[in-house]
This record gives C-alpha cells, structure tokens and sequence, in this order.
C-alpha cells in the first residue's frame, strides 16, 4: 500500500501504526520520525513562515479573502507517486492541507483514485477515532485496536495519578502570540489530566481569540506558552510581544517564575500519539516535585532559564 500523508499528525499515526515504509510522500510540514524528511514534499504554503508571527496572522488573513486555502497541493507529484490511500484534515483550513484542498487535487488525477482519509480532532476522542479510522483504511484495524488501548492506558494512569492531588494550578495555554490566541480543543482535558485547571478556552471548541486584558483577568499561575507550527527557540523570537507589554511584570505567574516555554510544534498541536508526551509535560510543569517523564529542559523550560541563555530581539 502506497500512503501519502499531507499532515504531521497522520504522519506521526501512520508511524505509530507500524506503517512507515508504506509512505510515499509527505507534507512540507512532516517531519517525524526523522526518516520521513527524504520522502517527496506534497505540498507548500502560499505565504512566508519566517516573518514575525503578527504578520503570518496578517497574510493568512488576506490569502483567506482571495482564496479557499494557505497551501497548495503539487498534483503533478501526486500523480507520480500514485498512491492508494491520502490523509488529510478538516479541522483547520490554516494549521495543515485542508479536505477540499486534496479533493480538488486528486479530481486532476488520471493514473490513481486514491482513498482520501480526513480526520477532524475537536477532542481527545476524537484523535483516538482518527487512529481507528487510519489503521482500518490500511486494512489493519486490529492493530489500530491495539494501539489506542496503550495510548489510552498511558492517559489513564497519569489521570488517575493527578485526580487525587489537592492543590491544581489555575493555567493558561497560549497557542499564538501576537495576536493572542489560548489553547482549546484537546488541550483543556490534556491540562485536566495533567491535574491543572485550564482557563480562557473551552474543551472541544477551537481556540479562542484573546487579548491581554483577559490574561490579565483570569490572572494565572502559570502560563505555558506553546504556540502552532513554532519549536522553542522559534518562540522565543516572538516572546518580545509579551515580555515588552506595560502589565506584563503585573501577572502572577511572571512575578512568581512561573511562565514555560514548550515545543508547541512537535506536542501539543498534533492531535496524534504524542498527546501522550504532551499530557506528560503539562503535568511535569504543573507538578514537578511529583512528576518527571525526562521532558525538562529538552521539550519545555522555563522563561527564566531561556532569558539567561538566548538573547531576544527587541
């Protein structure tokens, strides 16, 4: 079976499901496991990604007005890579390749009509489903069946270990910086397993747009910064944004060291196996004299030890 994935999610699943030497081709995006880079790129974004992340809000705000979609599907690559099965998305027409992006790409097709899987994470559940629905479309459902269980065996235990704590830290998740946008969909009940108590953002709906008077509301004690598509030191470069706003030093988790730096790109905003992981560094931050699943200072660190080793612009 021939499996082209145009997500780093399904990627990642298809990874997860035993299944990676059936990949032909891949996203620009993709880029786990390793050995997925040297396949051939599917796609590409229509706007620049290396520019502040006020202006990636900027572009894709007009490319939305004059187009469907941020990203074009190569279906000349398609067509000699001719694969059975493509996966894709329908939950974010900015976070990845969209549903309606691929089925106009594959209604150019001459030499294949391949199976087009689309999967729409909202929750945890969900990214459970989306396994199901990708291991049967490989023909291999029991061991689909399989994987999940262990996944969620994993999330279980780490619940069950977090339900019974006394004191939950009040938290925000920030997905993007500027224009300020807080965790939702999965991320809420990630938190909740991890035994914090989430804010700004509702379980199972997209992430909400917010401005600084509402941080400064809720007031938390402890703010993980994790935005989509960025690693750690590529955040960095746009923590300015916050660390220059006139009421930052007013917040609680600021006067009390308690603000976080994740790899908001490879956790967090893929809704695939590493959920797992993912759950596991919110609960090493939360609680970390409780907790410790070797995340620290390799997929998360504190603002404060970030300050004292990477220089920020103005």
């Amino acid at each position: 079976m021939r499996i082209v994935s145009l997500i780093p999610s399904a990627t990642e699943i298809v990874d997860v499901l035993g299944q990676t030497a059936s990949l032909v081709g891949r996203s620009h995006e993709c880029d786990f496991p390793s050995q997925v880079v040297a396949l051939p790129v599917c796609t590409e974004p229509k706007l620049r990604t290396d520019v502040p992340s006020i202006e990636i809000d900027r572009q894709v705000k007009a490319i939305l007005k004059e187009a469907l979609s941020v990203y074009r599907v190569f279906v000349d690559r398609l067509e000699e890579l001719r694969p059975d099965v493509i996966i894709t998305q329908s939950q974010c027409d900015v976070c990845a390749v969209s549903l309606k992006d691929v089925e106009a790409a594959v209604c150019q097709l001459i030499h294949s009509r391949p199976q087009i899987v689309s999967m729409e994470p909202m929750q945890l559940s969900d990214i459970w489903d989306d396994i199901h629905r990708v291991a049967d479309a490989l023909q291999i459902r029991a061991h689909g069946e399989a994987v999940v269980s262990g996944l969620k065996t994993r999330m279980s235990e780490l619940a069950a270990q977090t339900r019974t704590l006394q004191n939950k830290p009040r938290v925000a998740l920030i997905e993007w910086i500027e224009p300020m946008m807080a965790g939702g969909n999965w991320m809420p009940e990630l938190l909740e397993i991890a035994g914090g108590v989430n804010l700004l953002s509702t379980p199972a709906e997209h992430s909400p747009w917010i401005a600084f008077e509402d941080l400064h509301r809720v007031d938390p004690d402890i703010l993980v910064v994790l935005p989509c598509g960025f690693d750690i030191p590529r955040t960095m470069q746009e923590m300015p944004a916050l660390l220059n706003h006139p009421e930052w030093q007013t917040l609680r988790a600021v006067k009390e060291g308690q603000v976080y730096i994740t790899d908001g790109n490879q956790f967090f905003n893929r809704p695939g196996p590493r959920v797992v992981e993912s759950a596991e560094i919110l609960a090493e931050i939360c609680h970390p004299g409780r907790f410790d699943f070797g995340h620290k200072n390799t997929h998360w660190f504190s603002l404060q030890t970030l300050l004292q080793t990477q220089p920020l612009n103005a």
